[in-house]
């Protein structure tokens, strides 16, 4: 008898407690809720979207569609924006998918740490379309969610971070040309006239009239200049006023290029060349000259001066190698320019002074010997 009390004396404590993990736990999952195991950002809003928006720790940056189609990044110069880019990000926020509602408890919503990661979509006068804010990372994988204010957190299938660095956002290619559509180009040499190659067709090879006797163009150091010149894209820019970009207008080879269909761009690179200086003398604990060299020890020490010693500091010091400090070249910029006057590099090179990699200046040909190899010779 006190064996059967016993049980059902555990049986309704088990009940009890049941009942109140339940009572604490009242929003676990609803299995009908209508998003479930749909994507997190439907196509139709990314169709009438203008503008996308990343906001996190306090910071903002909008990307912002025109009227032609394009975007644009406002916040760095409204420069061009990398479609490329913008696509990846809303491809992944489509591919998304909602796995589980997970709560709609306040408390509960609260420990999922949503705070100011947001992602927004506007459409037509910045009407908000779409907003979801990011909570933590899920331990087994996806990310917390929650649509705008309401109470429902959701564990999506979203592993992207926020970039919130406009110039990460922004179009780095300078020129929209590709080497096949190049007809001809000139080559300039710091030392020596320019060379200038041309051709007929896209499938035919260059040709030059400035062939040495004995001579034929390189093709393929005429298909790397060509890639290297079509291809540019910046690191990193500066306001157009920098010492370095004002130097590098001034030490520039200046490319020229024309199209199939007629078009001609200039494409000027340079740097401010690295520079070699004496070392300031500095005065030693005497008041004699002593820093360009030990120059007391070319003193003599007592006495007469014997043949060929320095009889005072001024001669010790005319006797003395100066010491060289080498100051590094600056970093390589390029100015470019297109006759099409609705080119977009044209105002570009207007709004900064544009930084390169060093290597496509120092890839270039150098001397005019780089760009020509023996011919092969005439059969008999």
């Amino acid at each position: 008898m006190k064996l059967r009390t016993l049980l059902i004396a555990v049986a309704v404590l088990a009940a009890l407690s049941l009942a109140v993990f339940f009572a604490s736990h009242p929003s676990a999952a609803v299995s009908n809720d209508a998003r479930l195991g749909h994507a997190l950002l439907d196509q139709a809003v990314i169709e009438q979207a203008t503008q996308l928006r990343f906001s996190d720790a306090g910071k903002t940056i909008s990307l912002v569609k025109q009227s032609d189609g394009s975007w644009r990044v406002p916040a760095y110069y409204d420069f061009p924006a990398d479609v490329a880019k913008i696509a990846r990000s809303v491809s992944e926020l489509s591919e998304a998918k909602l796995t589980r509602l997970v709560t709609t408890n306040p408390e509960r919503i609260a420990r999922l740490e949503f705070k100011d990661s947001q992602i927004s979509l506007l459409g037509a006068g910045d009407k908000p379309l779409w907003t979801v804010t990011l909570g933590k990372t899920n331990e087994s994988g996806g990310r917390f969610v929650r649509f705008g204010a309401e109470p429902k957190a959701y564990l999506a299938s979203l592993n992207s971070n926020l970039d919130l660095e406009p110039k990460n956002w922004a179009r780095t290619d300078l020129l929209s040309l590709k080497s096949e559509d190049i007809a001809q180009l000139e080559i300039p040499f710091d030392q020596a006239a320019p060379i200038v190659v041309t051709r007929e067709k896209k499938d035919t090879p260059f040709t030059s009239a400035n062939l040495p006797t004995g001579q034929k163009l390189k093709a393929d150091r005429i298909t790397s200049t060509l890639n290297s010149l079509t291809a540019l894209a910046f690191t990193e820019t500066s306001d157009p006023s920098d010492a370095n970009a004002v130097a590098a207008k001034a030490n520039q080879r200046v490319f020229k290029l024309k199209t199939f269909d007629g078009k001609n761009y200039t494409v000027a690179l340079g740097r401010k060349p690295e520079e070699k200086k004496i070392k300031a003398p500095v005065a030693d604990e005497k008041g004699g000259l002593a820093a360009l060299g030990k120059s007391t020890d070319l003193l003599p020490q007592g006495g007469d001066a014997k043949p060929g010693e320095p009889k005072s500091a001024t001669d010790a010091l005319t006797k003395i190698q100066p010491e060289f400090e080498t100051i590094p070249a600056g970093p390589v910029y390029v100015s470019a320019t297109s006759s099409d006057e609705k080119a977009s590099v044209n105002a570009l090179m207007q709004k900064r002074a544009f930084q390169i990699s060093d290597y496509v200046l120092t890839s270039l040909p150098q001397k005019p010997d780089e760009l020509f190899e023996p011919a092969p010779a005439a059969a008999k």
